[in-house]
């Protein structure tokens, strides 16, 4: 039981957050590229094939970032006893267990076409070496967002079959969202990150975070907005539109306190439910017009 509660730690499965920020784009992407005329059963599968792949992925993606930061967790507060950081389990057996985890992702993989299988094992690269980046860059977090949103596209291709300007729009804005709630979530280790010389986008805008926040908010929103015209949607969509704008810049960014570290995990969670009421949307607005 202990070493299952080691692994339970390692790949972070207690805290649903994580892996259900990289199924929320797979999701939106599957959503507006499906023809919910047709029977619901794939679109379903599907969606239980993506889910379990983030979940997966997500796990073997914390392994991977506790191996490389290792030395780094040691030396701060919040990451101090990760199991790899404290010594709990070796980098050895973690690495065997990030093997296994993609093993199982490739297996969920398999079930999709071809372009989609193609284009996520290009991706493989950019999801294991995003913990690098922190070292030589202020932009992680702009990293983290082009590879944690590319299920949105993966999603798109596994229905239609090719790549369309449309999915890349909601994409590039979804890349945003992500710069937005990350660089909130950094605001909680800010202080031990500039001790150990680790960048970010929170420490760069440290000085105006609610700036470069609404500047974030408000490209995904012109970019959300853009893919429901692109996809001539209902005007319940639009409406439901106010609710998600709200929630942004409202409660995610009025209410934003950078020196509250509890407060912001609390906003970060948040994006959870943000990414559920998205999918609602975009469903809405597809379903109603049948």
């Amino acid at each position: 039981m202990s070493h299952i509660n080691i692994f339970f730690e390692l790949t972070r499965l207690k805290r649903p957050t994580g892996y259900m920020l990289l199924f929320w784009p797979c999701a939106w992407g599957l959503s507006i590229a499906y023809d919910f005329q047709n029977s619901l059963d794939k679109y379903l599968f599907y969606l239980v094939l993506f889910f379990f792949g983030s979940v997966l992925m997500r796990s073997a993606g914390c392994i991977v970032n506790d191996i490389i930061d290792k030395d780094f967790d040691k030396k701060v507060a919040r990451t101090k006893n990760r199991p790899i950081a404290s010594g709990k389990i070796s980098v050895r057996l973690s690495l065997l267990y990030s093997g296994i985890l993609c093993l199982l992702a490739f297996f969920v993989l398999i079930n999709f076409n071809n372009l989609t299988i193609l284009l996520a094992i290009i991706s493989m690269p950019f999801a294991f070496t995003y913990p690098l980046m922190k070292r030589y860059t202020y932009w992680p977090q702009l990293f983290l967002g082009v590879t944690f949103n590319y299920g949105l596209i993966l999603g798109w291709t596994s229905i239609v079959g090719d790549i369309s300007y449309i999915p890349i729009i909601f994409y590039l804005g979804a890349i945003f969202w992500t710069l937005g709630y990350d660089t909130i979530y950094g605001f909680q280790d800010i202080e031990d990150d500039e001790i150990i010389g680790v960048k970010s986008t929170s420490i760069k805008f440290k000085e105006n975070p609610k700036i470069f926040l609404t500047l974030c908010y408000l490209i995904f929103s012109i970019s959300f907005i853009t893919t429901g015209i692109l996809l001539e949607l209902n005007v319940l969509f639009y409406i439901l539109m106010a609710i998600i704008l709200f929630h942004l810049f409202y409660f995610q960014i009025s209410k934003f306190d950078s020196k509250n570290s509890i407060k912001c995990l609390k906003i970060f969670k948040s994006n959870n439910f943000f990414g559920f009421l998205v999918l609602i949307n975009v469903l809405i607005g597809k379903l109603l017009i049948i």
